[in-house]
């Protein structure tokens, strides 16, 4: 029953979605990291519901820093994070009917009944408010390092977003958008796709792309514990999360090699490419670039639609008609949570490369 990630820098997560509390723990990191709370709330910000296109469940997020944090910095010791949950409405879930495309199933398989099936107990996206606050101060971390991370819409129900172009100056632009895209009108269409699912009772996906910038050359490790290998392993960790891919990724199949390598030239006495089709890494390490990769969110499960399932008392077929507060689409809340998990595994990467006293 592992809950742990990591290796030099490492996240611990707990908690249910209608517990009294969820919280993470981050050990590993240096000492003397400064921890801005206001940086927290914000990040946090970004991930809460906002209008017509998420839930009603709307949570405040208090946090607490209970431990590896003193006079705003941190000590060296586990940092841990707890935030209460104060609007939960358990009545609107059952146990007999597990919800199609939830873990509603598998739970009972793994935990024989024991678990927390309120909102999803412990599979439910809610824990995720825990990542976020741990991952600001990661990201806060890389930042003092010059490292920064951004997330956009790529696309979301067919409606495509502009890529990136000027990869610096976009994720600037990223770092408070409520609803992070680049084009406007493809902004309002997505949003416009959400509202149309929610009135259908429905649910809509979409992929979401990530840049890293200012990460030095020659991190990562070969074969097992490569740089697309390790992140894929934290992002698939995030609900919802079903496909992973870097630089060109699957795009790949239909290229030659003359097209799909990337030139290497000297500019200003340092060794880049001229295209960057690999997404930041050759071998499984980074090569200077920016680091590229793109995630793939499927629609929300939580849908309001009569579903097959089956009543695990009886074994017997049976429909579902859900009940609660649920989001239309998940991925523009999900984008915070993409660049928190990034930040810790890079964290984790560095330190595994540089020692446990980078990112200082």
């Amino acid at each position: 029953m592992k809950n742990t990630f990591g290796t030099a820098v490492s996240v611990t997560l707990f908690g249910e979605s209608h517990g009294s509390e969820i919280g993470a723990v981050l050990d590993g990191l240096a000492p003397g990291l400064p921890v801005d709370e206001d940086f927290i709330r914000h990040q946090l910000s970004l991930r809460r519901p906002h209008g017509k296109i998420s839930t009603a469940r709307v949570e405040a997020d208090e946090f607490r820093i209970v431990s590896g944090v003193f006079e705003g910095h941190t000590t060296g010791t586990p940092l841990c994070i707890i935030i209460p949950n104060t609007n939960t409405r358990s009545g609107d879930y059952s146990k007999g009917l597990p919800r199609p495309g939830h873990a509603d199933y598998t739970a009972e398989c793994k935990y024989h009944g024991f678990q927390d099936y309120r909102g999803g107990g412990h599979f439910s996206g809610r824990l995720t408010a825990a990542l976020v606050a741990v991952g600001a101060i990661a990201i806060s971390a890389l930042r003092r390092n010059g490292i920064t991370i951004g997330t956009h819409i790529s696309s979301l129900a067919g409606i495509p977003d502009r890529p990136f172009e000027d990869i610096e100056a976009d994720l600037e632009t990223l770092d408070d958008l409520l609803f992070p895209v680049l084009s406007t009108r493809a902004g309002e269409a997505m949003q416009a796709a959400i509202e149309q699912a929610a009135a259908e009772g429905d649910s809509v996906g979409g992929v979401l792309e990530t840049a890293v910038t200012g990460l030095p050359a020659g991190v990562g490790e070969p074969w097992f514990d490569t740089v697309e290998g390790v992140l894929a392993h934290a992002l698939f960790g995030i609900p919802a999360i079903k496909g992973v891919e870097f630089g060109d990724g699957f795009g790949f199949s239909e290229l030659r090699g003359s097209e799909a390598n990337d030139p290497l030239r000297v500019v200003g006495g340092k060794v880049v490419t001229s295209t960057n089709r690999n997404g930041g890494i050759n071998g499984g390490i980074t090569n200077g670039m920016p680091l590229l990769f793109r995630c793939a969110v499927k629609p929300t499960p939580s849908i309001f639609r009569d579903q097959e399932s089956v009543d695990l008392s009886t074994m017997k077929n049976d429909i579902l008609s859900l009940k609660g507060r649920h989001d239309p689409a998940i991925i523009h809340r999900a984008r915070v949570v993409v660049d928190s998990v990034t930040a810790i595994t890079l964290c984790d990467l560095l330190a595994t490369r540089f020692g446990t006293d980078f990112p200082v």
